[in-house]
């Protein structure tokens, strides 16, 4: 099929290029002329493993093409994404207006029956909206409208979209259930279940889903916060947890909290659109609240040993909100900073293997956080190190020379990536979330 696909960031991008890698045709759009001309040259504006080779694979055998052209990537294509950005506003509502000018480019420039499928996460009844929007410049009879939410993770989206749990698809047509259904013949060719709902159901689902693990995340840290004033080990609480089929071991892992654009943003935006039909999500309120709290548990847990941390340089390694990805957005390494920051450190010393660009930019005003380009240049003299990404290149760490390193031997594991028996004997002050 001739598909195209508004939106060239994560979504966009990586659901163009994966449907261009199964054979269909594929024009990305975006309105940003330089960030298509870099796509043309093979220049991918985000970090994930696998898009690339897939990029100029595609693009080198014209499958996947990259334009500014609205109006031709409309009338000349037979289904049409929107899988643009929809940001928190400042009520932490979805923004919906880059959803809502894609409606409205393709209700200008539609002239046989096509469908406006949205890619993007967005609160239950845009779909309404959308139809309103393109209403006023399109008979009903020349287009539906699907939701068609995405639900791929930053360092494994080409898996996730190759590989799928399953395939969401919220319509009310006949006719535009025919169209998903060649849209992704070749992957349920491989079994993968492609599931049809009520439009409605579809953008609860999305929400529904994040909400669901972003509370199995904050359950386990309240629990592993818990074990450690009644002496437990919540790496052996969640084995025995796991075992139980009904539960399984995804998002069982204690740490300092989910970041990410979706978790956060996802969660307060599903307790404000509660609002809006007078309900209110208690659980998942006190789910929010308690992944706030967790951030900075390594500050407080620094704080047992160095309670005065006036004029003390602190080393951070890690500043994305999880390994193999640039991402810092909503980070807990960003509320660790700030935390820092307010109790007057001397210095903060940061490394990430791919993240510290995004975090200059945010922190390019405070002469206080300074950025490492080699990790343990960043520990030299520093008062205690802070693990809050588990990169691989911080699994295999020289210990020794850590040690070495640092003026006074603490290490705060917020990722739990070290073995806290080997860190004793080798004499450092070791805590991790855990125990």
């Amino acid at each position: 099929m001739k598909i195209a696909i508004f939106g060239t960031w994560y979504v966009g991008l990586v659901t163009g290029t994966c449907l261009a890698e199964v054979w269909h045709d594929v024009v990305c759009v975006d309105i940003d002329q330089q960030k298509i001309d870099d796509l043309k040259k093979w220049i991918i504006p985000i970090f994930e493993p696998g898009l690339e080779e897939l990029v100029k694979k595609n693009y080198a055998n014209g499958r996947l093409k990259f334009s500014t052209d609205a109006k031709q990537s409309i009338e000349f294509w037979d289904a049409i994404f929107s899988a643009v950005g929809t940001p928190p506003d400042k009520n932490h509502r979805a923004d919906l207006r880059f959803v809502k000018q894609v409606a409205t480019t393709f209700s200008q420039h539609t002239k046989s029956y096509k469908i406006f499928i949205n890619k993007s996460t967005v609160p239950v009844g845009t779909w309404a909206e959308c139809i309103k929007i393109i209403s006023e410049n399109l008979d009903s009879s020349l287009f539906d409208i699907v939701s068609n939410p995405e639900f791929l993770r930053e360092w494994t989206a080409v898996k996730d979209f190759m590989v799928p749990d399953r395939i969401v698809c919220g319509l009310n047509s006949d006719k535009a259930k025919k169209v998903m259904e060649q849209i992704y013949a070749p992957f349920t060719r491989n079994y993968c279940p492609l599931i049809f709902s009520d439009i409605a159901s579809a953008e609860i689902a999305k929400y529904a889903a994040n909400a669901f693990l972003a509370t199995k995340l904050s359950f386990i840290n309240e629990i592993a916060n818990f074990s450690e004033k009644s002496w437990g080990n919540i790496w052996d609480i969640v084995k025995i947890i796991w075992s139980d089929k009904r539960i399984w071991n995804k998002f069982l892992h204690a740490g300092i909290g989910y970041g990410w654009s979706c978790f956060p943003k996802d969660v307060a935006a599903l307790i404000e659109t509660g609002k809006d039909f007078d309900y209110d999500f208690e659980i998942i309120k006190a789910t929010e609240l308690i992944n706030k709290k967790q951030k900075t548990r390594v500050v407080e847990k620094l704080q047992k040993h160095i309670p005065d941390l006036n004029w003390k340089k602190i080393t951070l390694w890690g500043l994305s909100y999880k390994p193999k990805t640039d991402d810092t957005r909503d980070a807990p390494s960003i509320d660790v900073i700030k935390k820092l920051l307010d109790l007057w450190v001397s210095e903060i010393a940061c490394h990430d293997p791919e993240a510290m660009k995004h975090m200059k930019k945010m922190f390019s005003t405070e002469k206080k956080v300074k950025f490492y380009d080699n990790s343990y240049d960043a520990t030299q003299d520093s008062d205690a190190l802070l693990i809050l990404t588990e990169w691989d290149e911080f699994r295999w760490a020289d210990i020794e020379k850590i040690k070495n390193n640092l003026a006074q031997n603490i290490v705060i594991d917020g990722r739990n990536i070290w073995n806290k028996t080997d860190m004793l004997e080798s004499w450092f002050v070791y805590e991790a979330i855990w125990y």
